[in-house]
């Protein structure tokens, strides 16, 4: 399956695409725009004049000219010299992301590189044949330099890459592979290639992706927690939300109407219980996760506005001009991934605080820590004592990465936005809110089942059959573990995040 992409137009479910296995195609026309770029390229080049980065060094050896004949070996040595990462390799979705960014940024016309460059790397992700780029090494402008000199080393041959059945091969061996020839560098298609945003713009579209889903199942679990607590639906009216306005409120309650409607438990305590009000955990989902969408669909915006964007330096501009500027500085994506990272900590927080509910037996008149004969079982006691110190992690990695400045190249790059840490650190936080959701799915469905026979919505009891073909009833003590991890590759998929009516 390819996705058919117009350079500058794709949109986060095309992306979506590509990250889970398609290939990128190119609109038809592409191969012009990278021709009358590179004849402009070459036009100021034959002027004599200092351009940056094409017969000039590099960030405070700018002012240093570079002789003709050594322009090739300029951006090869840019190349080696910048793939100074460190840490473990990235996930292959984002590589396959980060490759057709460059491939779109690229193909815009505005960077000055050969088509067959532009053609290597929709090759590279065709085939699968994804380059090895260590996760650490990035601060997020004069662009992601260290992550995308690694994936830039495998179009000259040099550094590796690794196929989808684990195999690693060096750089020449896995062009060979894949019917390609090492590329011979011009002036400009190594500074092209490695300045930019397009790794901290993968790792935070990725990061979304999965946040998205996440929302959505903490939607569900929220859901049945609810029916658990034999809680009230009256806090999801639209009639509420609307007085107030806000658009992922209004959603997000209604979701969580369409989640429990036809409820059985709901219905036998809509009269007569004497509790007024729940707690907030309840009560507030659709303030506190509402909230939390509206944040991640700005992002969103951002993101996608980013992953069209031509963001190396110098650029070639209308009028056949070679213009220095500062788009590679990725302070849209930190303030984008950082705000991710407040939406994954609240909604692990309220997650959190459901699960200690559902334990608690003057809150939720369940049995206590959700087993019968307590005392000599603990039930979920320390489960939700792992939600806790999950919750609590994700509160210091939300801290915004943004705010922070590590002056770079002899203070010629004097503020850089930290983004690509800002989106590396939404994976561990992502890990830990599909932990929380995990805990609360498990203690959910045990608190359900409390009130058998009744039943609970058509969407919760589908949940919780799919819970039980890998978990049984927590009927006495047992290793807790291995059910949360059946729980967590149940999130992982979307089967649960599609019972979620988020329109």
């Amino acid at each position: 399956m390819k996705q058919l992409i117009q350079a500058g137009q794709a949109h986060l479910a095309g992306l979506r695409a590509i990250r889970d296995g398609a290939a990128l195609e190119l609109a038809e026309g592409w191969g012009m725009d990278v021709a009358a770029g590179l004849a402009t390229l070459h036009a100021a080049l034959a002027s004599g004049e200092p351009l940056y980065g094409v017969n000039t060094g590099f960030g405070k050896l700018a002012s240093t000219r570079i002789h003709e004949g050594e322009l090739a070996k300029l951006q090869l040595n840019l190349l080696r010299s910048h793939a100074a990462g460190t840490g473990e390799d990235l996930p292959r979705a984002v590589i396959r992301l980060a490759l057709a960014l460059k491939a779109m940024s690229l193909a815009r016309g505005a960077s000055g590189v050969r088509p067959e460059i532009v053609e290597t790397l929709l090759a590279l992700l065709e085939h699968d044949m994804l380059p090895d780029v260590p996760s650490q090494g990035s601060v997020g402008a004069s662009g992601d330099l260290a992550p995308l000199a690694h994936l830039s080393l495998v179009l000259v041959g040099e550094g590796s890459a690794t196929d989808t059945t684990g195999v690693r091969r060096d750089g020449d061996a896995a062009l060979l592979a894949i019917g390609r020839l090492p590329a011979v560098l011009g002036p400009k298609e190594g500074l092209a290639l490695l300045n930019g945003t397009q790794v901290s713009t993968a790792l935070a579209i990725d990061a979304l992706f999965r946040a998205e889903d996440l929302l959505r199942a903490s939607l569900l679990t929220g859901a049945m927690s609810v029916d658990a607590a034999r809680g009230s639906d009256t806090p999801f009216d639209p009639r509420i939300h609307a007085l107030r306005g806000q658009p992922g409120q209004i959603r997000t309650a209604a979701a969580l109407r369409g989640l429990l409607a036809g409820s059985a438990i709901r219905e036998s305590h809509r009269h007569g219980d004497v509790r007024v009000q729940d707690p907030y955990c309840l009560r507030c989902q659709p303030q506190v996760v509402g909230a939390c969408l509206d944040l991640m669909e700005q992002a969103a915006l951002t993101l996608e506005r980013e992953a069209n964007a031509v963001t190396d330096n110098p650029l070639l501009v209308a009028g056949g001009e070679l213009l220095s500027g500062g788009n590679f500085h990725a302070e849209p994506v930190a303030f984008a991934a950082d705000t991710l990272a407040l939406a994954i900590a609240e909604i692990g927080a309220l997650a959190e605080r459901r699960i200690a509910l559902l334990t608690d037996p003057v809150l939720s008149g369940l049995p206590a820590f959700l087993v019968q004969a307590g005392g000599v079982n603990s039930g979920f006691m320390i489960a939700q004592v792992t939600a806790a110190a999950l919750a609590s992690e994700n509160k210091s990695l939300a801290h915004p990465r943004s705010v922070d400045s590590m002056p770079t190249s002899a203070n010629q790059e004097d503020h850089v936005s930290m983004a690509t840490g800002a989106a590396l650190r939404l994976r561990p936080m992502l890990d830990n809110l599909q932990g929380i959701l995990a805990i609360e799915l498990l203690a959910a469905a045990q608190g359900i089942e409390f009130h058998r026979p009744l039943t609970s919505s058509a969407p919760v009891e589908t949940a919780h059959a799919a819970l039980r073909e890998h978990v049984a009833p927590w009927d006495e003590d047992r290793l807790m573990a291995p059910d949360i991890a059946a729980a967590r590759r149940l999130l992982a998929g979307h089967r649960l995040a599609a019972l979620v009516p988020l329109a």
